[in-house]
């Protein structure tokens, strides 16, 4: 069952929303801080992406409540003949709404939004061990192509 969502650009006052969603699983709980109030690293932050104009944090919003979230990254680069590429980061659904189509439409806005700004290519990382949303963005048309590697600091 799909249901009618809004997304928009995500304002300060969705950030415990999007920092509730960013939690809600293992990996999500090791890396976040859920206090009340949130800590003002997460503010600075939105800051920071709210002002760059090559980064998106929007918002999925049913009847008023924020039901989940992404970030687009647009990245100019060189390669490919000097094409811009986006990039897809974040992307969460309350687990009370999941399977209902929230997840799929922000990621088609998310598309969308990376054809509009002449991107040629749309990429994304997931963690290895998250093979339920591997096969979700296999279903969208994603294709494994690389091998993702971090250094954390």
């Amino acid at each position: 069952m799909t249901i009618s969502i809004s997304i928009r650009r995500a304002r300060r006052d969705d950030v415990g929303a999007i920092v509730g969603m960013l939690a809600d699983d293992a990996l999500g709980r090791a890396r976040e801080r859920i206090e009340d109030p949130l800590p003002a690293s997460y503010f600075d932050a939105f800051d920071r992406v709210d002002r760059d104009p090559n980064l998106a944090l929007v918002v999925a919003e049913e009847q008023g409540t924020v039901v989940g979230c992404l970030q687009l990254c647009i990245l100019p680069g060189l390669s490919s003949q000097g094409a811009s590429r986006a990039l897809i980061e974040d992307v969460r659904v309350a687990s009370a709404r999941r399977s209902r189509g929230i997840g799929e439409q922000l990621v088609q806005w998310a598309i969308g939004e990376a054809r509009a700004r002449n991107c040629k290519l749309v990429e994304l990382l997931t963690h290895q061990t998250r093979v339920d949303a591997q096969r979700f963005y296999a279903r969208l048309g994603f294709q494994r192509s690389h091998v993702g590697m971090t250094i954390r600091f």
